[in-house]
């Protein structure tokens, strides 16, 4: 056993809604074991956009397999979102459902890798799939949501929602390169008051 493998054999399991407890596989490959259970979410996480918030449920639907090098953890994740649209600002709430596979190696068959990155690797044969499930969801989410595929968004002059203005809703704009012209035009009914003087 070398020094980095006994270091990292002698770190604590980590804790938290996340972390996955293995002991009840032994190193027998071909164990099988579920986890279908709901979990709080810790913090919230996600894009400025849209986010897994903070006490949210996640659903957690999983499989740990006992291979030769370590357990193997596959499933699904199912995640409440929360944020607000790209287009009209309004909130959006939908559920995310991410697959997960990864295989968190015994500390004995590590080979190489930094001895600070515990990112896959079983302490005290506990598996902390949260940095997995974390970059799953962040991965899925769309660069801008709507709050429906339609959104006509927001007015570019008074901010209002297209939707609820309706389709009449305009603002009489003057191009600026035509502005001074505007002055050179006589109104008639002030052509019609000199005329009389």
């Amino acid at each position: 056993m070398t020094a980095m493998t006994t270091q990292r054999a002698r770190r604590r399991a980590p804790k938290g809604p996340y972390v996955l407890d293995t002991r009840e596989l032994g190193r027998r490959p071909g164990s099988l074991r579920r986890v279908e259970t709901t979990i709080v979410q810790p913090s919230d996480f996600g894009t400025e956009m849209l986010r897994v918030p903070a006490g949210a449920a996640v659903v957690l639907d999983l499989r740990l397999e006992s291979v030769m090098e370590g357990v193997l953890v596959s499933g699904v994740v199912t995640v409440p979102l929360a944020g607000e649209c790209g287009r009209c600002l309004e909130e959006v709430t939908d559920t995310a459902s991410v697959e997960i596979r990864e295989l968190f190696y015994y500390p004995d068959r590590v080979v190489g890798g930094d001895d600070e990155d515990d990112t896959g690797i079983l302490v005290d044969d506990h598996a902390d799939i949260e940095p997995v499930v974390r970059d799953a969801v962040v991965l899925s989410l769309p660069l801008s949501p709507v709050c429906r595929p339609d959104c006509a968004g927001l007015c570019v002059d008074c901010g209002a929602r297209l939707d609820e203005v309706g389709p009449d809703h305009s603002h009489t704009r003057q191009d600026p390169r035509w502005a001074a012209l505007s002055g050179l035009v006589e109104d008639p009914a002030t052509t019609e008051n000199k005329e009389k003087d």
